[in-house]
Order: structure tokens, then C-alpha cells, then sequence
């Protein structure tokens, strides 16, 4: 009786979690909601009399049909989850938990290794397994506590977006950045003028002018802290790095490297954007591989499998740990 009423408490709170989840969202999308009421009828066809408001809507909506579009991707564009070669089969799923012998575990992941194209470890040299996926990680994959599950070329989980930022939808996030600074500059930059039309009494209208001042003030204020967010990312995104790795230096053969994945600025924008520019202003999938392996600044690290060396290290406690949340003004969760 008392395990029944645990478990009911234990799936109310996980349906209370998922619920509390969307609550960022569901704040993001109403002040999109009201910014557009705000600009497109408070500002545009009240306040403006002239014809300026034709160019201010034509260019405000084709900002923000790509700012929506962009932001739609991000959050329902699923995580991807490495692929069924990297989980342990039934069998060697129960030799390894069946064993008690820590050295022979992990000799036994070194061999299943061997097969997987998979060049780093953690951060004691042994081989990258979530026990809880039951999974050897690909490069670049992290357990996300929050989604439960492993994400490949795992950069952060948002509560922004309520999802986990992967090789899935990272350029959607990126896109979804760039377009918010740019929505959020071109609200500031046309209301300026109105602005201080309000503010030294010029034109009437106390409804209208609630709403071109408050907006003005949110515009500024997000555009503050989107442009550092995103020229972050751009920095990231210029070292071929992720969030998680910018914290913590993947661990290659030779030791910790933090510009193992560095190909150069082009090709490190490539890995994200892909080959062909067409594509890079358009939120369509262009990341070019499979989320699974990924091209390394050494040909001799990418040409010697870095499991091959069966040399026992000695394990370490914090290799199988989550991440708080919070290591960037976004929330990041990492491997286990």
C-alpha cells in the first residue's frame, strides 16, 4: 500500500514538473503576443498617421515570421538520441551488471568500444558509458538530466525553449538568437522617435502611449541580454565548441584539449550551418553528419581509435555526475 502511494506521488510530481516546464514558454509567448499588439496596432495605426506605417509593418512582419519560425523549431525539434549501435545489447547488458569487479566493467566496455567510432573519455580515461541510457556515448554526448535521456552534441537544456539544445536543432537556437536581437533592435530603433514624442507630451493618447513606452523599455531590455547571450554562442560556434565543453575540456588520448574539434573559423561555422549559405539564414536542417562522430583538428587523434589503449585508469567520482543548472544564462545539464 505505502510503494502504491509512492508511486502516485512520484508520477503527480513528474506530471507537475512537465507542466511547471512550459511556464517560461508560456511567458516568452505572451509578451511576443502583446509586443505585437502593441507595435502593429498601438504604434503602427494609432500612433502613426503617415505612410511610414506600410514600410514599418512590412519589415516588423517578415522579422517576425522568422522570429516565430525559428522559435517553433527550437522548441519542438526533438532531441536526437544515439543510435541503437552505441546501446548495449541484452547480453552484454547483463555480463555487465552481473559483474562486481569494477576493472573487469570497464575492460568490458573498452572491448565493446573498439567497434564505435568514438575518440574521447572521461575525464579519468575511461570510457564514456551512461548507466543510465545503458549506452556507450558517442563524442560530444551527454546524459540531460531533465530530458532523461542522452543528446548528441548535447550544448544545454533551455527552459526557455523547454528542450534540450543538441546536433538536432542547435542551429535552429542560433537562428532563433540572431532573429530576436534583430526583432528586438528593429522595435527599438523604429519606436525611439515615438518615444519621445510621448515622453514631451506631443501626441495624445494615454492607452497608446502606455504601450509604445513599455515597449521600448522590453525591447531594450531583451535586446541587452540576447546580445550577449548570442555573441557567446558566436564565440562558441567559432571554436567549434559547446557550452558543455567550453566548462568542462574534452578529454582526448593525449589528455584534456580544448580545441580538439577546432577546424578553423569556416569550417567550424560549417559544422553548424553546413556547406551550402542558402540555407544558413533558413531554419531547415543543413548540419551536415549524423550526430554521431565528428571531424578533429588532429588527423592522428582522428586516425588512432583513443579506446584502443586498454590501460586501466582509475576512476573518478565526478565522471557520473549531472551538472547543476544555471552554468550559462541558460540552463545546461551534462553527462552522467
Amino acid at each position: 500500500m505505502r510503494r502504491g502511494w509512492k508511486m502516485a506521488l512520484s508520477g503527480g510530481l513528474r506530471c507537475c514538473r512537465r507542466v511547471l516546464s512550459w511556464v517560461p514558454v508560456l511567458v516568452i509567448v505572451l509578451v511576443v503576443l502583446w509586443s505585437y499588439y502593441a507595435y502593429v496596432f498601438e504604434l503602427c495605426l494609432v500612433t502613426v498617421l503617415s505612410p511610414a506605417e506600410v514600410i514599418y509593418l512590412i519589415f516588423y512582419h517578415a522579422i517576425f515570421v522568422f522570429f516565430t519560425w525559428t522559435y517553433w523549431k527550437s522548441i519542438f525539434t526533438l532531441p536526437q538520441q544515439p543510435n541503437q549501435k552505441f546501446h548495449l545489447s541484452y547480453t552484454d547488458k547483463e555480463r555487465y551488471e552481473n559483474e562486481e569487479r569494477p576493472e573487469v566493467q570497464k575492460q568490458m566496455l573498452v572491448d565493446m568500444a573498439k567497434k564505435l567510432p568514438v575518440y574521447t573519455r572521461t575525464g579519468s580515461g575511461a570510457v564514456r558509458f551512461c548507466d543510465r541510457c545503458h549506452l556507450i556515448k558517442p563524442d560530444r554526448c551527454h546524459h540531460c538530466s531533465v530530458c532523461a535521456m542522452c543528446v548528441l552534441k548535447m550544448d544545454h537544456h533551455c527552459p526557455w525553449v523547454n528542450n534540450c539544445i543538441g546536433f538536432s536543432n542547435y542551429k535552429f537556437f542560433l537562428q532563433f538568437l540572431a532573429y530576436s536581437v534583430l526583432y528586438c533592435l528593429y522595435i527599438a530603433t523604429t519606436v525611439f522617435s515615438y518615444f519621445i514624442k510621448y515622453w514631451r507630451g506631443e501626441l495624445p493618447g494615454v492607452r497608446s502611449k502606455f504601450h509604445v513606452l513599455f515597449l521600448l523599455f522590453v525591447a531594450c531590455m531583451f535586446f541587452v541580454s540576447l546580445v550577449i547571450l548570442f555573441g557567446y554562442h558566436c564565440w562558441l560556434v567559432s571554436r567549434n565548441k559547446t557550452t558543455l565543453e567550453a566548462f568542462c575540456t574534452p578529454v582526448f588520448m593525449s589528455g584534456p584539449e580544448k580545441n580538439g574539434f577546432n577546424l578553423g573559423f569556416v569550417k567550424n561555422i560549417q559544422q553548424v550551418f553546413g556547406d551550402n549559405k542558402k540555407f544558413w539564414l533558413i531554419p531547415i536542417g543543413s548540419s551536415p553528419g549524423d550526430g554521431h562522430s565528428f571531424p578533429m583538428r588532429s588527423m592522428n587523434e582522428s586516425q588512432n581509435p583513443l579506446l584502443a589503449n586498454e590501460e586501466p585508469w582509475e576512476e573518478n567520482e565526478d565522471d557520473n555526475r549531472d551538472y547543476p543548472e544555471g552554468s550559462s544564462s541558460l540552463a545546461v545539464e551534462t553527462e552522467t
